[in-house]
C-alpha cells in the first residue's frame, strides 16, 4: 500500500471528491466515516489512521484519475450516475457504495482501452 506510507502528498481527500464532484455526504457514505470526519480531514485538523478507510480512499483515487484521463468532467459525472448494464442496472455510485472498486475500475480501464460497452 505505497498510497498510505504518503497520505498526505498522494491521497488529498478534497482533490478526489471535488474529482468525483460529490459532497462531503456523499465522500462519508463512500467511506463509512462520519461527515464530521471528512471535514477535519480536509482542513487538516486530523488524518485518516484507519487502513480501511485509507484503502477505500485510494481506490477512490485510482477511480478519480482514470476517469479523468477516460472522460470530460461531465463524462465522468455520467458515467458515475448512470445505471449501467455492465453493472448490473446500477450506476457505479451504487457500486461504489457497495464496495465494489474493482468492478467500477475495470470499466474504466475498458473504455480506456476502447474495448469498454
Amino acid at each position: 500500500m505505497s498510497a498510505v506510507i504518503d497520505r498526505n502528498q498522494r491521497l488529498n481527500l478534497l482533490n478526489i471528491r471535488q474529482g468525483l464532484a460529490i459532497s462531503q455526504e456523499r465522500m462519508s457514505t463512500l467511506l463509512k466515516v462520519s461527515t464530521k470526519t471528512i471535514t477535519r480531514w480536509e482542513k487538516g485538523e486530523r488524518l485518516p489512521n484507519d487502513l480501511e478507510a485509507l484503502s477505500r480512499l485510494a481506490k477512490l483515487k485510482e477511480i478519480t484519475e482514470l476517469g479523468q484521463m477516460v472522460y470530460t468532467s461531465i463524462g465522468f459525472q455520467e458515467f458515475l450516475k448512470t445505471p449501467l448494464p455492465v453493472f448490473g442496472g446500477r450506476c457505479a455510485f451504487d457500486l461504489l457504495q457497495l464496495g465494489d472498486y474493482e468492478t467500477v475500475i475495470s470499466a474504466l480501464a475498458a473504455d480506456f482501452e476502447g474495448t469498454g460497452f
